[in-house]
């Protein structure tokens, strides 16, 4: 599982920091994460492919986190995208982007499906799961959650001991169910282990709030705006963003492992202390950076 930062930046981008956009790569799955201005140039000059994505998730319609949307239909017709793309985004995803596709895209390019979400886990299959909740950004805007399902490991080492080679029937242990191996019965329980999956949050444009505690549990890596320094809270408050040491409470809050600092306003050049202000309240603090990948 990997995930790539390609916009750091809030409202105005800097010459270091892009709009807002991830990619998150997990097996089959390529998943973007918003897609501000400049998308696509920094899918490229991270040595992804844009090509490769199956789904994109919008977290609310502000112009800095969709812009680059209509560019990369083109692209990806231009350049006979296969798949169908899934879209999902906040209520209003239907229209906007039936939206641009009239304004920008002459005929269809690319197929797509267009789901709106509005709370809960919207996406699940037999490896991970997709859930969104609301936060508090003056329209509608989500927040995001990749979780991957629990996997049992077969323990190796241990069936050897007892003469069990590997086959088909290893596939039963994985599962969970005890097997029969040459009249002998083998019970799941002692000869596989349970590994936890991990949990990537992305929480972004929003006022500090419970949602984001909820979706940020437990995580692994939450990714939280931090669009303002302390000094500036009711600035922060006022358009309905949050601060370093808010991200921090987040962090701490929900107990994640590890939380990268996202979404910086343009008058902030040098980061440090974003990073020093956080790490008051939560020690394990990273300074997101575009194109940063980041490996669980």
């Amino acid at each position: 599982m990997e995930i790539t930062l390609l916009g750091t930046s809030s409202m105005v981008p800097t010459e270091e920091r892009n709009h807002s956009g991830a990619l998150l790569h997990y097996k089959e799955e390529n998943i973007l994460i918003d897609c501000g201005e400049g998308t696509q140039r920094q899918i490229r000059k991270a040595g992804l492919s844009a090509m490769k994505i199956t789904k994109i998730l919008i977290t609310h319609w502000h112009g800095d986190h969709i812009l680059g949307l209509p560019g990369l239909f083109l692209t990806l017709g231009s350049q006979n995208y296969s798949k169908t793309i899934e879209i999902y985004g906040p209520l209003g995803s239907n229209e906007y982007i039936q939206r641009i596709m009239q304004a920008f895209i002459p005929r269809e390019l690319v197929k797509y499906t267009v789901q709106e979400v509005v709370s809960g886990i919207f996406f699940e299959n037999t490896e991970f799961f997709l859930e969104a909740i609301p936060l508090q950004h003056g329209i509608h805007c989500l927040g995001y959650r990749f979780a991957e399902k629990d996997r049992r490991r077969v323990d190796m080492k241990a069936l050897k001991k007892i003469a069990v080679k590997e086959g088909p029937h290893l596939k039963e242990l994985q599962l969970g169910h005890d097997i029969v191996y040459q009249g002998k019965k083998i019970k799941a329980k002692d000869y596989t282990t349970m590994i936890p999956g991990k949990k990537i949050s992305i929480v972004t444009d929003t006022l500090y709030c419970d949602a984001a505690i909820r979706i940020a549990k437990d995580a692994d890596l939450l990714f939280c705006e931090s669009t303002f320094l302390g000094d500036l809270k009711e600035q922060a408050i006022e358009r309905k963003h949050m601060t370093a040491t808010q991200a921090a409470t987040i962090a701490k809050k929900a107990k994640v492992k590890k939380l990268v600092l996202i979404h910086f306003s343009q008058r902030y050049k040098d980061l440090r202390p974003f990073s020093k202000e956080a790490r008051k309240t939560f020690s394990s603090v990273i300074i997101g950076k575009d194109l940063d990948t980041f490996t669980l």
